[in-house]
This record gives structure tokens, C-alpha cells and sequence, in this order.
């Protein structure tokens, strides 16, 4: 899709990243949703490549506060998985906006690598306020699992 000018953050279909996370051994999924929507709308299932996606919150439910304490927390996650600096981090949250601020946040800590799941776990809300019909991880049909 691109490089976003102001950002840097190359943005990704799903598609685009699920081919990136089967290619490369090294690229990590980071899901920067809340822990309530883990559990209740389900998780990226990345079982089947041999990887787990890292799990670090962006914003703390139910205050949607961003969480100052992120890039720290992803950082020791990362660090903990064997993740340089230079490895390929693909973001992703409900549809886009939070795990782009999150990737933008690790860009500027150092990761070079930081890309963006424009579509998110459930993509943008249909002309009924529903999510899930109009794109996302779960429309793809890419591999996924109630929490």
C-alpha cells in the first residue's frame, strides 16, 4: 500500500501482512487491542507458522487512556521474543488508528521496521455501525480464534 508521508508507517492489508509473517521467520504480529477485546472478539491465530502474536495494550480498558508505560512494556515484550531493533513489527488493532499511533511510537523508539495493519482485526463500520463486513483479519478469512 505504501508509505504514509507524514509517518514513515508503511501501511498493509491483511493479506500483505499475513504473506510477510509466513515469510519471514523473524517479522512479529504485535495486537495492541484491549484485553477485553482479546477475549471477547478473538485473536490473530498464528499457531499454524509457528509463531504467537504479542499481546502489549496501547490503551487501558475501560479508560481508553493511552498507556504511558507502552513503548516500555512492547520493548521488553520484543526483547524477550529475540526482536532487534531492525526486524520487521507489524501492528494491529481494531481498524487501524490505535495500532498505527503504537507503531509510530516504536518507530521512534528505534524499531526501523514498524508497519501498520491498516485493515485491523475487524476493519472500519458497515453503513449499520457493525464491524466485520466490509474488511479486517476475520473478512479475510486468515487464521483466528475466540479467546
Amino acid at each position: 500500500m505504501g508509505l504514509l508521508q507524514s509517518s514513515r508507517i508503511e501501511e498493509l492489508s491483511c493479506q500483505e501482512a499475513w504473506a510477510r509473517l509466513v515469510a519471514d521467520s523473524s517479522t512479529v504480529l504485535v495486537d495492541v487491542r484491549t484485553q477485553a477485546e482479546w477475549a471477547f472478539v478473538g485473536l490473530a491465530d498464528l499457531s499454524g507458522i509457528g509463531k504467537e502474536p504479542v499481546l502489549v495494550e496501547w490503551s487501558n480498558f475501560p479508560s481508553s487512556r493511552v498507556d504511558s508505560h507502552f513503548v516500555e512494556k512492547l520493548d521488553i515484550a520484543l526483547k524477550e521474543r529475540g526482536v532487534g531493533r531492525g526486524d520487521e513489527v507489524l501492528f494491529l488493532c481494531r481498524s487501524g488508528g490505535r495500532s498505527r499511533m503504537a507503531a509510530e511510537a516504536m518507530a521512534g523508539a528505534g524499531y526501523t521496521r514498524c508497519r501498520n495493519v491498516a485493515e485491523g482485526f475487524e476493519g472500519p463500520l458497515d453503513d449499520s455501525r457493525h464491524r466485520g463486513t466490509r474488511s479486517g483479519w476475520k473478512m479475510a478469512g486468515l487464521p483466528w480464534v475466540q479467546g
